[in-house]
């Protein structure tokens, strides 16, 4: 880490934070699992699309049975990581998920593959707000930005080739390869985060117990963590606009296809381009907000990032050809990178250090809500008043926040008292 840097308080690049040895390992462990993760999700949707012939429901289903369980277990996870060591939390967690993707290799039904699925997610909701603590407590307050955003990049880095990836080894080999690359990720990920010593500073001690019953005493914690969301300004409006983001990419999400179908009249190779123009928005977004973030505040970025998405969403449905579909596309992936980054490091620095893990994985909690329900309604909605109508809707949804929000955070900042916002 560049020690002139921290000392003055200047933020960290990119550089200087995988210098830092457990943000080094923590990051290359995410880039090697989430590879695997898409690979095998990617080729599970082929295998459920092709040769297991699943209809709609049952493929919109599989990406709601992964994000489901974490809507209800996250906040009891959350509580538990606050309380066990991070270490053998993330080892553990890789080795528990590397055991649970074996299980899709011998799967022939698509409930086998729900089961499976859900389990996975299950696991990763004590993995999530783990590696968030694991990063607060090694990362100066500086860094978190440039820390956030390499983790957005790794993710969508991911998003953006595995499917590629995913088909070729489809086509060339069978999807028990990509299942079978998974489960390796894993182990190679528990093996990175294990050859470092993560550790929890004193300030990240875990709370006494609240009562002396257990079970009680977690409902205690999951309830401190919860108010704490509500009652801070900044980090509850943060965590509305995140699953808003989510809400609108959960609703054009499924409906890009048939747009392009039949509203464009294009190709799939154009659907693919016009799907995947989210990602290239949304990583590079990533590495411009966190240099524009050096001079702009948190809540500006994410009023602006909201005001994005509107106008993306908006233009996808007022300008139906296929240059306004990749430049919307584009445009609602780079507004969501001005929501995310900024808003998880706000989180992360906000948020008191002992109750950083139920915090964390409530926001996740919420904001995969978010993206649920817009997988949801979608299709409901679509049938009801169109395709178009319904980018409309989420657009107005998103200028709607952005101006309550700048509003509601006008009369205080993190901390009660006034601050500026802008845009």
């Amino acid at each position: 880490m560049s020690t002139a840097a921290a000392a003055q308080g200047m933020p960290l690049s990119f550089r200087d934070v995988l210098r830092i040895t457990v943000m080094r390992r923590v990051w290359y462990a995410q880039v090697i699992s989430l590879f695997g993760d898409f690979l095998a999700l990617f080729a599970v949707i082929a295998v459920v699309s092709f040769t297991m012939h699943g209809t709609p429901s049952q493929l919109t289903g599989l990406q709601i049975a992964y994000m489901l369980p974490i809507v209800f277990v996250g906040p009891i996870a959350g509580v538990f990581v606050d309380r066990w060591p991070l270490k053998p939390t993330l080892v553990s967690s890789d080795l528990i998920r590397a055991c649970l993707a074996l299980l899709l290799i011998p799967a022939t039904s698509v409930t086998q593959v729900f089961f499976v699925l859900a389990a996975l997610s299950c696991v990763s909701a004590f993995f999530g707000p783990a590696q968030t603590v694991t990063i607060r407590s090694h990362v100066p307050t500086q860094g978190l930005m440039s820390a956030n955003a390499l983790m957005q990049i790794a993710f969508m880095g991911s998003r953006i080739v595995g499917p590629a990836v995913a088909g070729a080894m489809v086509a060339r080999f069978t999807p028990k390869v990509c299942y079978a690359i998974d489960v390796v990720s894993f182990l190679l990920s528990a093996a990175l985060i294990g050859s470092v010593a993560i550790k929890r500073p004193a300030s990240l001690a875990p709370p006494r117990e609240s009562s002396s019953n257990r079970i009680h005493a977690i409902w205690l914690d999951m309830v401190v963590g919860m108010r704490f969301i509500v009652h801070h300004s900044a980090i509850l409006f943060f965590v509305i606009a995140m699953a808003a983001g989510l809400f609108t990419i959960g609703c054009f999400g499924p409906l890009i296809s048939i747009y392009v179908r039949d509203t464009l009249h294009a190709s799939a190779g154009s659907f693919g381009y016009v799907s995947g123009m989210v990602g290239v928005g949304l990583l590079l977004g990533t590495q411009i907000i966190r240099i524009i973030a050096r001079k702009a505040s948190d809540t500006g970025l994410v009023l602006w990032g909201l005001l994005g998405i509107g106008a993306g969403v908006f233009l996808l449905g007022a300008v139906p050809n296929i240059a306004a579909a990749l430049a919307a596309t584009f445009t609602i992936g780079f507004a969501f990178a001005s929501i995310m980054v900024p808003a998880q490091t706000l989180i992360q620095r906000e948020t008191p250090a002992d109750m950083l893990g139920r915090v964390g994985s409530t926001n996740a909690s919420v904001i995969f809500l978010g993206q649920i329900l817009g997988l949801a309604v979608s299709g409901i909605l679509a049938e009801v008043v169109g395709v178009r109508t319904v980018f409309f809707l989420c657009a107005v949804l998103s200028v709607a926040l952005a101006a309550s929000g700048r509003v509601f955070l006008s009369r205080g900042g993190p901390s009660g008292r006034p601050a500026p916002v802008t845009p």
